[in-house]
């Protein structure tokens, strides 16, 4: 029986699966683990990838067309057979020690009451290594980048909550959950791990997607936890939304768009055009939806 059940949730994204599963091999850790992956509907080779894997790690994979983040990876919590459930990415790479980190978290104290986190480094490619500095600390209760946590825990709270049908907020959410329920926060620092993030891999048109579903799930976010912290957190209060609509009116963000989509912005400011208009995005978005009811 395993110890630890580690599950990934990924969509069309076979080469970086693989190497997420490629570093999952090479583990150093006296805990036996089981893989879950739960593939949410990809068109690509995924299906192999999982299938190949499958009889080189204690691996099982489960199929999941309706497209929502959560209730991947509630499917994958349905299967896991270990106490403690470890999510991660599939666009990362893990450290000889990362589960081993894990797991000694969890065993310094009682596992049960816990979510553990550690450094999520983003590096622009699989041959940038760093270690974990102080920068790579994080507040954040509860991201399914780099988290592990009772599935007991998960279970009585309902798991993911499935309304959270798009992009963002999904995790914190349940988070704030766990929280309620008295799961503490524990940071290891010897469960870091290395995010794969290179440069201008997403399109102008996917980012802007995701900025907009982002902004309706934060929006969901505060109408359900209409707490301080929820608040802050999505950056719901009334000055920053002032701001997005003084600073970013829809005229403004079609100019941006159109001039970053045509590259007629000068490099040098192109970072900050685009960081303004997916922001403005973002707060157009969560006002609309909070408007909206």
């Amino acid at each position: 029986m395993p110890s630890l059940s580690v599950i990934i949730a990924t969509k069309d994204r076979a080469n970086f699966l693989e190497a997420a599963l490629s570093s999952l091999q090479q583990q150093v850790v006296r805990e036996p683990f089981e893989v879950i992956v739960v593939d949410n509907g990809s068109s690509d080779r995924t299906p192999a990838v999982i299938e190949r894997w499958s009889s080189v790690l204690d691996l099982r994979g489960i199929r999941e067309e309706r497209p929502n983040r959560g209730l991947a990876r509630n499917r994958g919590i349905e299967q896991a057979r270990a106490e403690i459930v470890v999510f991660c990415d599939d666009d990362v790479v893990l450290p000889l020690e990362w589960l081993a980190g894990h797991a000694r978290a969890h065993a310094d104290g009682n596992g049960a009451t816990f979510a553990v986190s550690g450094p999520i480094i983003n590096v622009p490619s699989y041959d940038d290594r760093p270690l974990p500095s102080p920068r790579n600390f994080s507040r954040a209760f509860f991201c399914t980048c780099n988290v592990s946590v009772g599935r007991e825990r998960l279970r009585a709270v309902g798991g993911f909550d499935e309304a959270f049908d798009l992009y963002g907020w999904e995790d914190t959410e349940l988070g704030a959950r766990l929280r309620d329920a008295g799961v503490e926060r524990r940071f290891a620092w010897e469960a870091y791990l290395w995010h794969i993030k290179p440069p201008a891999t997403e399109t102008l048109d996917l980012q802007l997607r995701k900025a907009a579903e982002k902004g309706r799930m934060a929006a969901r976010y505060v109408r359900k936890r209409p707490s301080h912290d929820a608040i802050l957190a999505t950056g719901a209060y009334a000055i920053n939304r002032w701001k997005g609509r003084l600073l970013t009116p829809r005229p403004v963000r079609a100019l941006l768009a159109g001039a970053l989509a045509a590259g007629r912005v000068p490099r040098f400011l192109e970072k900050a055009a685009r960081a303004q208009l997916l922001d403005g995005v973002y707060l157009s978005e969560m006002e609309r939806e909070l408007r909206s009811r």
